[in-house]
């Protein structure tokens, strides 16, 4: 059974242990918080008592300053699918080095990357690159509310699309200023109803067939059906937020589900770990770029081609993740996740494992998970993410405070079995503050808070 105190408690103890084996990360931290508020520039890397400090990494792992290893299951919040340092991308990029950069003029690699990503994507018809999934995101928003005419937007909660994207619980203080109708995540009757309330005022729809800082949540085939069918009806932009879920399957979870988005926003690993973002979708919305159109929609950006990310981009999608790789390593995900599950199941603990393939969630809680579901203002459900975390790492393994695992490509069995035995031991110690007693059923719809990544 939760027991608050108790878990606060051991939440207290392991930031001790943490905090006094890393006395070179704590000077660290305090040096960049004279300068840096909250001593970073990314609030998502941030937890207490202070976040890791990195001196050095390589293929699936990580050392920090005070000497400390880890394998790395954070995965760069999904960015980082091909470790730290593969030999193919850093080519690529040195390629791209040695024949100079900032040309402000195009290369080619942009068409070969186009070509890549619309022959992976089915419903990419034509593409845009920019600089981040933000980026991309609001690109794609903006482009809907100047084709469609219309001032709104639908969002979901537990949704995040970028740091002016925020739907945590509603829309955040800091978003851009859309008219926002929230809908449901995975409740079919009701947003189906708000759809056609307020269809006559919605440029679109987003949200990710699979939340990712929501915990990893997958969206139902019939709520993504009665999206696309609703959209379809009222003339609205159907868009997926595909940043981080085009990695779950070779031609990502848009051709997984068999539903199409009219436009489609990625990001993150397919620059090769450097800043990337693209939109794409109908050929019908995204000629409404073309600059030879007297009407011409505009959309300029000093980097969106970068001769760095333009050609690791090539090289990740052909050599380092084509679609039969993305399929092998998915299901090697999906095998780890169920062995996830069991070991906790077989330890009688309140936890869940969502996720799909290489990109996974463990939560504190008990029962089948819909839609976002988190306490985050609750002393308990935080003291147990923060054990998870720090145990974790503790063990030797690096995850994100959320409890989202992310798989990299350079891992394999002896990974893969060293995060099972760490959970294992894990969940031994927490066994008896994490009984199913105090859990919480599957009917909290609360929104899990953070950022993507």
């Amino acid at each position: 059974m939760l027991d608050n105190t108790c878990l606060v408690d051991a939440l207290a103890e392991a930031e001790a242990r943490y905090s006094d084996a890393r006395p070179r990360s704590k000077a660290a931290h305090a040096r960049a918080a004279q300068r840096l508020p909250g001593g970073n520039t990314r609030s998502v890397l941030h937890f207490p008592p202070f976040p890791l400090f990195t001196e050095a990494a390589s293929g699936c792992h990580l050392r920090d300053l005070d000497g400390h290893d880890y394998v790395d299951f954070l995965g760069e919040y999904t960015a980082g699918i091909a470790g730290h340092d593969d030999p193919r991308l850093a080519g690529a990029i040195t390629g791209a080095l040695e024949r100079g950069w900032v040309n402000g003029a195009l290369t080619g690699a942009e068409a070969d990357l186009a070509e890549a990503l619309c022959a992976r994507f089915p419903s990419l018809e034509r593409v845009r690159f920019c600089n981040s999934g933000t980026e991309a995101n609001m690109m794609a928003l903006t482009t809907a509310r100047a084709v469609t005419d219309r001032p709104a937007i639908m969002a979901f909660g537990g949704g995040y699309h970028g740091g002016v994207l925020l739907f945590a619980d509603g829309p955040s203080a800091q978003n851009a200023p859309f008219e926002t109708v929230m809908g449901v995540y995975n409740d079919t009757e009701r947003t189906r109803d708000l759809l056609r309330r307020h269809a006559s005022r919605l440029a679109a729809v987003i949200l990710e067939p699979m939340q990712g800082s929501g915990g990893c949540i997958p969206a139902g085939p019939e709520f993504l059906q009665m999206l696309r069918e609703e959209c379809t009806r009222a003339g609205t932009m159907l868009i997926f937020d595909e940043v981080m879920t085009s990695r779950l399957a070779p031609g990502g979870l848009q051709a997984a589900t068999g539903v199409l988005p009219d436009v489609t926003t990625l990001g993150k690993y397919i620059g090769g770990g450097l800043s990337f973002g693209a939109f794409g979708g109908r050929a019908d919305i995204l000629e409404r770029f073309d600059t030879r159109r007297p009407d011409a929609l505009m959309h300029a950006g000093t980097f969106n081609n970068n001769p760095f990310t333009m050609a690791a981009g090539v090289v990740m999608m052909t050599e380092v993740y084509p679609p039969e790789r993305a399929a092998a390593f998915n299901a090697a995900g999906d095998a780890l996740r169920g062995r996830l599950q069991l070991a906790a199941e077989a330890r009688g603990l309140a936890l869940q494992v969502t996720g799909i393939g290489s990109m996974m969630c463990l939560h504190p809680l008990a029962g089948p998970i819909e839609r976002p579901v988190d306490v985050p203002g609750e002393a308990d459900a935080l003291a147990a993410r923060g054990l998870i975390h720090l145990g974790l790492i503790e063990r030797g393994h690096y995850i994100a405070r959320r409890g989202m695992i992310v798989l990299s490509l350079p891992m394999g069995r002896a990974e893969f079995d060293g995060l099972v035995a760490a959970a294992e031991d894990l969940f031994d110690s927490l066994a008896p503050l994490l009984g199913r007693g105090g859990s919480r059923g599957p009917d909290d719809t609360r929104a899990v808070s953070g950022a993507r990544g």
